[in-house]
Formats: structure tokens, sequence, C-alpha cells
């Protein structure tokens, strides 16, 4: 099973203003990157620092980036301080969340 087919397996669940998300992150990675799937989650690493929420801002902003999707738009629900974050992100589906992961 490669990577694209893995992102079906990603928890995923629909909320009135868009989605949440279940993601693990790795901190001080060489790079910014979706790794493949975990559990449920979707498992990114990035490359800040897990100090003063700086991998907070930095799953924000790349969220934003891959999704196209104002960072005002995605939040931490859940998770301020581990690895396993909930993320909620604002006027998107589940389909259109896949379908941005996989181009």
């Amino acid at each position: 099973m490669n990577q694209i087919d893995d992102l079906q397996l990603v928890e995923v669940y629909s909320t009135p203003a868009g989605i949440t998300v279940n993601v693990r992150v790795q901190p001080r990675a060489s790079r910014n990157a979706i790794t493949g799937v975990m559990g449920g989650s979707l498992k990114v690493s990035l490359t800040s620092p897990p100090v003063d929420g700086e991998a907070n801002e930095a799953c924000i902003a790349f969220f934003s980036k891959i999704l196209s999707v104002a960072k005002n738009r995605i939040s931490i629900t859940n998770g301020f301080k581990g690895r396993n974050k909930v993320i909620a992100i604002e006027g998107l589906t589940k389909e259109d969340f896949i379908q941005l992961l996989k181009s």
C-alpha cells in the first residue's frame, strides 16, 4: 500500500464548520513533510522544535500552505503540548482534504 492509498485511513471527521483531523507531529525533522499514516493519524514531520508553541505554529503554517487555506481557518483543538494533535480546518470537506493532499 503506498502513501496515497494510506490517506484513506486517516481519521477525518466532519463538523458544522469543516473538518477535524488527527495528526501525529515529529518535531525537529530535516524537512516539513507528510510522512505517512499511523493509527488513523496523519504523520507530519516539522523542522521546528517543540518549544514555546513553535511546532504548533509550524503545523498550522504547513497545513495552510499545502491546503491553500488561510492560517486563521486552521486551529489546534487538542494536543497543544503533545505530539498527538487534533487540527480543525474550516471550510473543507473530507473529500476536499484528501484530494488536496493527493495533489
